[in-house]
């Protein structure tokens, strides 16, 4: 699922209603799983914005980075409203969309 052609729209997150990230990958378990071991960018490391609480799949790239963009300028409220319409307790999604990825890189 991670590695398909396209790209990922995705939001680490550090909390509950916390500080947030928002990224565009088209490898959805590498990039994810930098930031979680604090490779990913010095942002999400100092922050420690690790746990991934929402992410969308494009069919492809340049779809997912128009996303991308667009969410980065919305208001925090209408962030807090696209993640928790599928994730209301901000669970870190990351063994539930890649369960066989724990330890990729």
């Amino acid at each position: 699922m991670a590695r398909e052609k396209g790209g990922w729209v995705y939001i680490m997150a550090n909390r509950y209603r916390g500080g947030m990230y928002t990224g565009v990958t088209s490898n959805a378990v590498r990039r994810v799983y930098q930031h979680r071991e604090g490779t990913g960018s010095i942002h999400v490391k100092e922050f420690q914005k690790t746990r991934l609480v929402y992410i969308e799949r494009h069919e492809e790239i340049e779809m997912a980075i128009a996303r991308e963009k667009l969410v980065k300028k919305w208001k925090r409220a209408w962030k807090f409203a696209l993640i928790e319409a599928d994730n209301p307790d901000w669970r870190d999604l990351w063994e539930e969309w890649f369960p066989d990825s724990v330890g990729e890189s």
